[in-house]
């Protein structure tokens, strides 16, 4: 019988490695050159489908602003309301007539734009491309629509707390940095904003040497790189501004709580947790794996804990909002207002068990094939391969951190592990943002540190 469970763990065990080794996944082969100017180009050939996925991304994002709240946004915006030989119209005209799909935005640390196209459709989406990066108008009128638009959304977001969640949550625990920024202004901010605001911020952070232009599928990379020399190698932008964003410090000295009242509200959405990771940190990998555990799929432990096991909530999970120069961590769930404490405790009690205990050897090994299993199929699509790369330019990572992506899982231990929840899964000084209604849980909250409120009405974050 024991030489019976022997066989059956060896074979086991052969399983699993046979698994990892068909799991291992490494990035196709790709291009980099920087131009004489500073931008940097990514070319990646991809012939399998006849798609071109493209990503431009400069450094201006909304850690780049100053007392201008919501410029990276509508100057990311604006690179689409026209240019030099074509107008908004014609710009979405020629994108649906060619089927091909754009999105501008603007996060933390970059700003730009993603596009693709069928390749056979190659020189004309460029031309309409370049304009938008070389010479954008940024025509009053589209301004004006835009900003419209924007304070409108701005308010309606706050019906909504799980759309402004992220919002309260970054102005928190960043208070006083630009990280803090939130994404698309606020109310009073957006309507500030001149021409020669999103012309100055343009200037000063979408230039050569500090951006770049990712891009993946079926082309020559010879010929492309010959063309794109021709079209950008002699674009004379302006030096980047130097950048005075120091990574902030996210040294909590005791719990605190944000109360975000919303007064007709029937549940309550509540973020806890503390300092993150920047995303180049090189415990990345066994910190996916904890993650995992704890709250990053559906059979985490938060999840089973408030939604299988006591139907407190519809949804719990953990996760990492990881940055250029930092990050956050945070639990977050909702519930119905009359079980807040019990939520809250409940997630805090999952917390604990993790430092406690952590995981035995079995959860270890389910956590790792789950990582690894989903890790290739987030790379399938040439869109997902150019927005890797862009991620390789912001966060100073490169092939190596993604190549050797699941042989650090495979090789994280049980000792490991209670390591990385030690070092990275803050349990001390946990910070706390909640948004219900005030009446009936402010009292309750006061029990987890001194409790700040603010209006959800109120103008900003």
């Amino acid at each position: 019988m024991n030489k019976r469970l022997s066989l059956i763990a060896a074979f086991c065990c052969m399983l699993a490695t046979h698994l990892a080794a068909q799991n291992a996944w490494s990035l196709p082969r790709y291009e980099k050159h920087v131009l004489r100017n500073g931008l940097t180009l990514y070319l990646m050939e991809q012939h399998e489908v006849p798609l071109v996925s493209l990503a431009w991304v400069s450094p201006a994002g909304t850690a780049a602003e100053s007392d201008k709240s919501g410029v990276a946004s509508l100057t990311a915006q604006g690179l689409g309301w026209g240019s030099e030989h074509f107008t908004r119209d014609q710009i979405d005209a020629l994108l649906d007539s060619l089927g091909a799909s754009m999105d501008r935005y603007a996060g933390v640390d970059r700003a730009g734009f993603t596009c693709q196209f069928a390749s056979k459709d190659h020189a004309i989406v460029w031309k309409a491309v370049s304009e938008m990066i070389l010479s954008p108008s940024f025509p009053e009128k589209e301004l004006t629509k835009e900003q419209n638009r924007l304070s409108q959304d701005l308010v309606s977001m706050k019906e909504s707390p799980r759309t402004v969640m992220d919002n309260y949550w970054r102005g928190w625990m960043y208070a006083g940095h630009p990280y803090g920024n939130p994404s698309s202004g606020t109310e009073s901010s957006v309507k500030s904003i001149t021409r020669g605001d999103i012309q100055s911020f343009f200037a000063n952070h979408y230039t050569a040497a500090g951006s770049a232009l990712v891009v993946v599928g079926d082309f020559v990379a010879k010929d492309l790189k010959k063309q794109l020399e021709g079209t950008f190698g002699t674009w004379k932008s302006s030096k980047p501004s130097p950048s005075n964003i120091k990574a902030p410090e996210l040294k909590f000295t005791k719990s605190r709580v944000l109360l975000v009242n919303k007064s007709d509200s029937r549940e309550t959405r509540f973020m806890i947790g503390g300092k993150g990771v920047p995303r180049n940190h090189p415990d990345y990998a066994a910190i996916q794996v904890v993650n995992t555990i704890l709250g990053g799929r559906f059979t985490s432990w938060l999840n089973t804990a408030l939604r299988i096991n006591s139907g407190l909530s519809y949804g719990a999970r953990s996760g990492f909002s990881t940055d250029r120069l930092a990050g956050t961590f945070a639990m977050s769930s909702f519930t119905a207002t009359e079980t807040t404490e019990k939520a809250i405790d409940l997630a805090l009690e999952v917390l604990d068990s993790l430092h406690a205990h952590g995981p035995d050897a079995a959860t270890l090994s389910s956590a790792k094939n789950y990582l690894l299993g989903g890790f290739a199929p987030d790379f399938e699509t040439s869109q997902q391969l150019a927005d890797l790369l862009s991620d390789f330019h912001v966060h100073g990572i490169d092939e190596m951190s993604i190549n050797s992506f699941s042989a650090q899982v495979e090789a994280v231990t049980v000792a490991q592990i209670r390591q990385t929840i030690q070092n990275h899964f803050p349990r001390q000084n946990l910070q706390f943002v909640v948004i219900g209604k005030g009446s009936e849980i402010r009292k309750m909250l006061e029990k987890y540190g001194p409790v700040t409120e603010k209006e959800i009405t109120a103008i900003g974050y």
